[in-house]
C-alpha cells in the first residue's frame, strides 16, 4: 500500500525555520518531522511513500538522495572518486518517489498530480507533512476495509493551548493544564482513500478540505476514524518548541518504533 504525504506547503506560520528549508524538513530532536511520520506508517508495515514536493522541493530531494550516504560508514579513493560502503547504520526498507507537484498547487492538486502513480482499485493512505501522532495505522486500515467507503479521516481531540478551570463560586473546584479538545474533533489527517476520490479535485487549485471532502461527505463516503491517543501539530514555533521538548525528555507518544 502506498503513502502519499503532502510536503510542499509554505509554513508561513513557522516562518523561522521555514524562511530556509521547506516546514516538513524542520527538525524534531535532530530528524525532520517527515522522517518522524514516514517512521510511524513504517511501523505498521507501510514502507512505500510518495512525498508531493513545492517550496523549496529541493532540499526533500537531496536529504533523501545524500539519506544512505549520511548513515554508512564509507571509503572513498579520491585519486579515481571510487566510493565503497563500508557499513550501513539504521537504514529503512523505504522506497521513496519524490514529485515536484508545483510551487502554487493547493492540497487536492498535489494529490491529483501524483494520481497516476496510484494501483487503480487499492486504497492508499495520505497524510500532512507537519504533524505526529500514535495513530494505530493498522486499526485504521481495518476501520476503513470494513466500513466500505471511498474515504476516512482521523478525527482528533486537538490539544488546548491554555488550562481549563471549572469555578464554583469564589473557588478553582478543578483545573487541568493543557486538557484535550472538550469533546469536539477536527481532522488530523491520516487519512485511508480510495483512488476513485481523484475524480473530485477538479485541478491544481483545488484545496482537499473544501469540495473533495464536502462532496464525500454529503454523499455519506467520508468516514471517521476516532483517535483517542496523542496528536499534534507543528504550525508555529511553540509547536515545535514543545514536541522537541517531548523528545528530548524520552517521553515522545508517536514513537511507536523502536
Amino acid at each position: 500500500m502506498k503513502v502519499v504525504l503532502l510536503a510542499g506547503g509554505l509554513g508561513t506560520r513557522l516562518a523561522e525555520e521555514t524562511q530556509l528549508k521547506p516546514k516538513p524538513m524542520v527538525e524534531i530532536g535532530g530528524y525532520p518531522i517527515l522522517w518522524h511520520i514516514m517512521n510511524i506508517y513504517s511501523h505498521h508495515g507501510l514502507n512505500d511513500f510518495i512525498i508531493c514536493l513545492g517550496y523549496k522541493g529541493y532540499i526533500i530531494k537531496e536529504y533523501f538522495a545524500n539519506f544512505v550516504q549520511h548513515r554508512s560508514d564509507m571509503s572513498i579513493d579520491l585519486s579515481t572518486g571510487k566510493m565503497e560502503y563500508l557499513g550501513s547504520r539504521d537504514l529503512p526498507s523505504w522506497k521513496v518517489t519524490l514529485i515536484d507537484t508545483g510551487q502554487d498547487t493547493m492540497t487536492g492538486g498535489r494529490l491529483r498530480r501524483v494520481g497516476h502513480l496510484l494501483p487503480p482499485g487499492e486504497p492508499f493512505c495520505l497524510t500532512y507533512g507537519d504533524g505526529v501522532a500514535d495513530v494505530d495505522i493498522t486499526e485504521l486500515l481495518a476501520f476503513h476495509k470494513k466500513h466500505g467507503l471511498l474515504a476516512t479521516l482521523t478525527a482528533v481531540q486537538p490539544p488546548s493551548r491554555y488550562g481549563v478551570t471549572m469555578v464554583e463560586g469564589d473557588r478553582v473546584k478543578r483545573f487541568v493544564e493543557k486538557p484535550p479538545g472538550e469533546g469536539g474533533r477536527i481532522n488530523g489527517g491520516f487519512f485511508v482513500l480510495d483512488p476513485r476520490v481523484i475524480e473530485r479535485i477538479e485541478g491544481d487549485a483545488t484545496v482537499w478540505e473544501a469540495q473533495p471532502m464536502v462532496s464525500l461527505a454529503e454523499d455519506g463516503q467520508l468516514g471517521a476514524y476516532r483517535h483517542n491517543g496523542f496528536w499534534h501539530p507543528m504550525d508555529t514555533l511553540r509547536d515545535k518548541q514543545h514536541l522537541e521538548a517531548l523528545w528530548m525528555e524520552r517521553k515522545a507518544p508517536w514513537k511507536v518504533w523502536q
